[in-house]
């Protein structure tokens, strides 16, 4: 990976920076302009506002808004230029910070994740980095530090039909997140957080069965096959690795494997990141499983595991099964005896099942 890739925000970090000026304007009536904040690590950068206002409400009370167009820099983020904001009032003398979810911020709904249902989706690393900015704003301009904060998202509703948000019960709009308030491109760290957590919400459900999916081919076969639910399906992609490692630690009673020939053969191979720029599908493995001399060079000359499997069903060879079964064993090695029931299902690209173990 090119090391030339840039850093971005998180929406956590947005936030953060969005109620430091939104309180700060609150207490002085002026915005700071560009915004500071001080990161878990130590960081800190400065952000500059796209949006300010100073009104009063329909109760009469003062309210502070700022907003912050979030750079994700060089990552595929779904929320990449999005329009995170803050709006800040004076809250109840004792009542420290309460957050509220504004317009495009989802609600947890299901229990399992890190937050209580009923609360704004508003996760614990950032929620704690709101509190901190609002004291040391409190402190500096002589506030109390009792706030009612509203995260927005502009049309985060949209946006988190992208996302997982919706079967792990979180509904209206995005998640607030971010452990570091960095996002480093290209590390699918919120992808994996997102399996974490729709492994949780399937445990908290009482579901003995989840389905790891490489995509929604899979994902519907595997629904069918087994009569899944949606929060019981996850979409791990690539990421079998992220699926096997939290389960060892977080077990279900029965876990299904459920994805293409291609994917499932380097997971077969020892793979747990299935991604084509980091795991190659190997031709002579296949061979080996296959088992027959005559069939190898015509296997290792089929250019795509697809390819060979085509090979092997005209010559009779179930490869397909085959690679479920390696599939299966090596999916039980990660997970080093923790009691989850493994089976495998391949599948070709028109989701026909052509191996079980």
């Amino acid at each position: 990976m090119s090391t030339n890739l840039r850093f971005g925000w998180t929406t956590g970090a947005c936030a953060t920076a969005a109620t430091t000026a939104a309180y700060t304007a609150l207490l002085t009536g002026e915005f700071p302009d560009p915004v500071e904040i001080v990161l878990p690590k130590g960081q800190t950068p400065s952000f500059a506002l796209a949006r300010e206002e100073l009104a009063r409400d329909e109760s009469g009370a003062d309210r502070a808004f700022a907003a912050i167009v979030k750079d994700a820099g060089d990552d595929p983020d779904v929320t990449h230029l999005a329009l995170v904001g803050s709006a800040v009032r004076h809250g109840a003398p004792g009542s420290g910070v309460v957050f509220e979810a504004g317009p495009g911020v989802g609600t947890v709904t299901k229990p399992g994740l890190p937050l209580a249902v009923g609360e704004p989706a508003i996760n614990p690393v950032p929620r704690q980095m709101m509190r901190e900015h609002v004291a040391r704003v409190a402190a500096e301009h002589g506030g109390s530090g009792d706030v009612v904060v509203s995260i927005s998202v502009e049309h985060g509703a949209e946006l988190a039909r992208k996302t997982w948000n919706p079967r792990l019960g979180i509904l209206g709009g995005l998640s607030i997140l971010g452990t570091t308030g960095i996002v480093v491109p290209y590390s699918c760290s919120a992808w994996i957080d997102s399996i974490r957590r729709g492994i949780d919400v399937a445990r908290a459900q009482g579901y003995e069965h989840v389905a790891g999916c490489t995509g929604s081919t899979s994902e519907k076969v595997a629904a069918a096959v087994h009569g899944l639910p949606e929060d019981a399906l996850l979409d791990m992609g690539d990421f079998a690795g992220a699926v096997l490692k939290y389960l060892r630690r977080h077990p279900v009673p029965r876990l299904t494997v459920a994805g293409g020939i291609g994917k499932l053969s380097k997971l077969a191979d020892g793979h747990l990141d299935l991604h084509s720029g980091r795991s190659q599908v190997d031709l002579g493995f296949l061979a080996s499983l296959a088992g027959d001399p005559d069939l190898a060079a015509a296997i290792t000359g089929a250019n795509t595991a697809l390819g060979a499997l085509r090979v092997c069903q005209a010559a009779g060879v179930p490869l397909g099964d085959l690679v479920a079964a390696r599939a299966k064993a090596a999916a039980e090695d990660v997970l080093r005896g923790a009691p989850v029931a493994v089976d495998v299902i391949v599948i070709d690209r028109a989701g026909a099942v052509v191996g079980r173990a």
